[in-house]
């Protein structure tokens, strides 16, 4: 409509070129651009949704930095993603290869105390027991409340993200006892699923998903996830005919995953008309195009209620988005971030990018679904504001957001007593990362 800590520093060799006058004892030195940052800066003015908004020059000497570079194109009122990477990175943490992590999340309840919000299987933190709804107490022996900084919000710094690294935690378990742990840091490949289930609602049978992010499986062709391929089997076999997505730490990912889990939602009667269109700069007209369903599978459902957040961005929100004009969805939880663009990697158009391993990924285009709306920067509003309940695990129907889910299937609406659960929290995952590892936030 989302993780290593990225080097975005890269040794450059300033050349330079030297003009013999007459006089051979006299050099006259001409100092040629630093050839990477001008490559950004061409890339920029060739790819970037904004284009119109650059300079048409940019004396690049003056900046210190790639990364001064890309701080000055940026188009600040809107773009809060474009970044620099490396390939190896990017490629990475688009197929869920994840380096330098304990692999899990935090989130707040509403009385400010910090539970952990999800766990990949894989990840350190999996592989020690950790589960949704654990409580931290102290984290490297100091409590939460030193991690808040003077604005109110925190800050949470668990060191380099490399191998090897390691930080302790005291937790609260739900059957009151405490425990700590002492992990390290690690590589592994990260669960997209986080959770699925079918549940008995009356005479429906409703399948219940819990999805971290849009990563596809490496190795595939087409670029596609072999969980969600796998997810929607699972439900095809228990022949659902109501679903619950969850989405609340979603911050994104890979459109043509989105493209799949699109066509399998969608009903048969979608089947050939548009999903979506996508739109470049004026320089790049020729790139835009539509796309249409290409319905898969059985499911015939009549409607989506999605659990959103803050956390739920980008590729999150196309799927809303593109769903809209053809289904009745309901949102639950607090409204979506607002990123109604997406990015590609540009390394590969530009010789001076690939050849000194930097990749560059701006804002390349906007998305617009088959009515045309594309402009959602503000998010997209619920249905039902209902709070977070990190204190509950994925598989607890007294979870606030999954019982106002079923609740909802089962007498068409959400009571006030749910509705008056919702709270904004004091820190969110998607704010404590830049980058890479904003669409992709973990510790």
């Amino acid at each position: 409509m989302t993780k290593a800590k990225l080097s975005l520093s890269v040794l450059l060799v300033t050349s330079m070129m030297f003009i013999f006058s007459c006089n051979p004892e006299e050099e006259v030195p001409v100092v040629v651009e630093d050839p990477v940052k001008k490559a950004i800066f061409d890339s920029m003015k060739e790819w970037y949704y904004w284009e119109a908004e650059l300079p048409q020059k940019l004396d690049v000497s003056k900046f210190a930095s790639n990364q001064a570079v890309l701080d000055e194109l940026k188009f600040k009122p809107l773009d809060r993603w474009s970044y620099l990477t490396t390939k190896a990175e990017f490629d990475a943490a688009f197929t869920g290869q994840a380096t330098g992590a304990h692999g899990f999340s935090f989130a707040f309840d509403q009385d400010e105390k910090l539970f952990v919000a999800f766990v990949y299987d894989e990840a350190p933190a999996g592989k020690d027991g950790w589960k949704r709804g654990w409580q931290i107490l102290e984290i490297n022996s100091k409590p939460i409340s030193d991690y808040k900084t003077s604005t109110g919000s925190y800050s949470f710094n668990l060191g380099a993200n490399e191998i090897g690294v390691t930080n302790s935690f005291k937790f609260k378990l739900p059957d009151g006892t405490e425990t700590t742990r002492t992990i390290q840091k690690g590589a592994f490949q990260t669960n997209s699923v986080l959770y699925k289930n079918v549940y008995e609602v009356g005479a429906k049978k409703v399948g219940h998903w819990v999805y971290q992010s849009f990563k596809a499986t490496a190795g595939l062709s087409p670029t596609r996830s072999q969980e969600v391929e796998d997810l929607f089997n699972y439900f095809i076999a228990e022949n659902i005919n109501e679903l619950i997505i969850d989405l609340r730490y979603n911050g994104g990912g890979s459109v043509a995953v989105t493209e799949q889990i699109l066509n399998y939602i969608a009903p048969a009667s979608v089947n050939g008309r548009v999903m979506y269109t996508n739109k470049h700069n004026g320089n790049k007209f020729s790139n835009n195009r539509s796309v249409n369903f290409s319905k898969k599978g059985s499911l015939n459902l009549d409607r989506v209620i999605f659990i959103t957040s803050r956390g739920s961005a980008s590729a999150s929100e196309l799927l809303v988005n593109c769903l809209d004009p053809y289904m009745d969805l309901v949102l639950i939880g607090d409204n979506t971030y607002g990123k109604p663009v997406g990015s590609f990697p540009l390394s590969s158009f530009n010789r001076n990018l690939s050849s000194n391993n930097v990749e560059l990924v701006p804002i390349t285009f906007a998305i617009a679904n088959s009515e045309g709306r594309a402009e959602y920067f503000d998010g997209f509003p619920v249905n039902f504001t209902v709070g977070d309940d990190p204190a509950k695990n994925w598989d607890n129907k007294e979870e606030k957001r999954l019982k106002a889910a079923l609740e909802f299937i089962e007498n068409g609406t959400v009571s006030a007593r749910m509705k008056n659960t919702s709270f904004i929290p004091k820190w969110e995952m998607i704010d404590a990362f830049e980058g890479l590892r904003k669409e992709f936030p973990m510790y």
